[in-house]
């Protein structure tokens, strides 16, 4: 099941012009922007889990943070078994526990989540005051981005992966019950329908990545990056290398969180603004015609923040 509302119902670090960029987030409330944490790869019980969860509270708070984006890789090594499962509590109730983390957790699937039960995920929101994930790939429905003039859209892109659909385990099995051509078929009417100003995709899988990890997704850059062209988004956001990345190449600027709870070496390609080796976050605000993003190591200083007009979108 797909989900779209209508708007209106409700190693070291590399940086490139940062300094013609740069411009921190607002901290102030107003009626027309929307802010938001940026989470990936974050479900293991390790020191930096908690240091950028204790982190991204006291930054949230101060930014008066709508929503927390939590890109996938949600429970490591072989996702959840049920939304009984042990680590509900172990690493995401009783880690993300600041009063400013009380607000909706709109997630997505990670190639780790689909090692265990994918479905539980959908499932826990019914039992979960915050906890937000509709389905696997969904139309994210708050009214901080109606207010901003702003849609974002989840995709699920792990089903895209031809080594995990050839896989003869768990993984292969869950990815290979997606209809992919279904999926894509969404995400292009989806967007189509949009009228928003700023138009926002996220996914697990980067689009172009420095990580030593895993680097460029040639699935996504043949599949998803051609759709994402063709109707103007200007961000698309991603985890899986657990690095913190700012791309601007192939028509888009790609935000990369994938530190929520360890750091993997990463270097710059092309394209590349910044990138650093670190455990981290995101914070992203829209407003009017800018849309800010600031990268935050485990310990919340500000690594690096740039913004992208919405006239003037990243050219290849």
């Amino acid at each position: 099941m797909t989900v779209i509302l209508d708007r209106r119902t409700l190693l070291g670090g590399f940086a490139i012009g940062a300094a013609s960029l740069g411009v921190t987030p607002s901290r102030a409330r107003s009626a027309n922007r929307a802010t938001f944490a940026v989470l990936g790869d974050w479900g293991r019980d390790t020191p930096e889990q908690h240091h950028v969860a204790a982190a991204m509270g006291r930054t949230a708070a101060t930014a008066q943070a709508d929503f927390v984006l939590a890109i996938g890789d949600n429970f490591y090594t072989d996702g959840v078994a049920s939304v009984d499962d042990p680590l509900w509590q172990s690493v995401f109730e009783g880690v993300y526990t600041h009063p400013a983390l009380q607000v909706p957790w709109y997630a997505l699937l990670g190639n780790h989540d689909y090692r265990g039960n994918p479905q539980a995920q959908i499932d826990y929101a019914a039992r979960s005051k915050r906890w937000r994930m509709p389905a696997r790939y969904y139309q994210v429905a708050d009214a901080a981005l109606v207010r901003a003039d702003a849609d974002l859209f989840a995709i699920d892109t792990s089903p895209f992966v031809e080594r995990y659909r050839s896989n003869d385990g768990v993984i292969g099995s869950n990815t290979r019950s997606q209809d992919t051509k279904q999926q894509l078929a969404w995400l292009d009417h989806a967007l189509s329908q949009s009228r928003a100003k700023w138009k926002i995709v996220t996914g697990h899988h980067p689009i172009r990545s420095g990580g030593s990890g895993h680097g460029d997704q040639p699935e996504i850059i043949a599949q998803v990056l051609p759709i994402l062209n063709r109707h103007g988004v200007q961000a698309y956001i991603a985890g899986h290398d657990h690095d913190l990345q700012h791309i601007r190449r192939d028509g888009i600027d790609m935000i990369q969180c994938g530190g929520g709870m360890e750091a993997r070496p990463v270097q710059p390609v092309e394209g590349t603004r910044f990138c650093r080796a670190a455990a981290g976050f995101g914070m992203v605000q829209i407003a009017g015609d800018l849309l800010s993003f600031d990268l935050r190591d485990e310990r919340g200083a500000s690594l690096y923040n740039a913004s992208i007009p919405v006239r003037a979108r990243a050219t290849a």
